[in-house]
């Protein structure tokens, strides 16, 4: 579990969201309704709800409704997000529940601060 965040994280969160003004376009893909998909899926939800308030898109693709969309976009292992917009592209494996590695992944927080809570 992820400590709780100072007040000062909390404001140069809002300043970096506020500078950029970035809308994140993000798709998860998931394997079926197994337990591993729906904690991806509600910890995914639950960051963007927190970190990215109205400026996200979130897309769910079941890959055992269309298998053909892993070949696609080669995904390898599910649950898979792709962060889509804004650019650079960035993949993350797993349940999503590694909130600091993941809010790093999509720059919002710096990395050398994620990697000092990430447990």
């Amino acid at each position: 579990m992820e400590p709780s965040k100072s007040a000062a994280a909390d404001a140069i969160e809002e300043a970096i969201a506020a500078r950029t003004g970035a809308h994140y376009v993000l798709r998860l893909y998931i394997a079926g309704t197994t337990a591993h998909s729906a904690r991806a899926l509600a910890n995914i939800r639950r960051i963007c709800e927190e970190h990215l308030h109205d400026r996200y898109e979130l897309e769910i693709v079941d890959l055992s409704q269309s298998p053909a969309l892993a070949q696609d976009e080669q995904i390898i292992a599910a649950p898979t997000l792709i962060k889509m917009l804004p650019l650079p592209l960035r993949r993350f494996i797993g349940d999503m529940s590694q909130t600091s590695l993941i809010l790093a992944g999509l720059d919002l927080r710096a990395a050398t601060q994620a990697g000092t809570n990430s447990g």
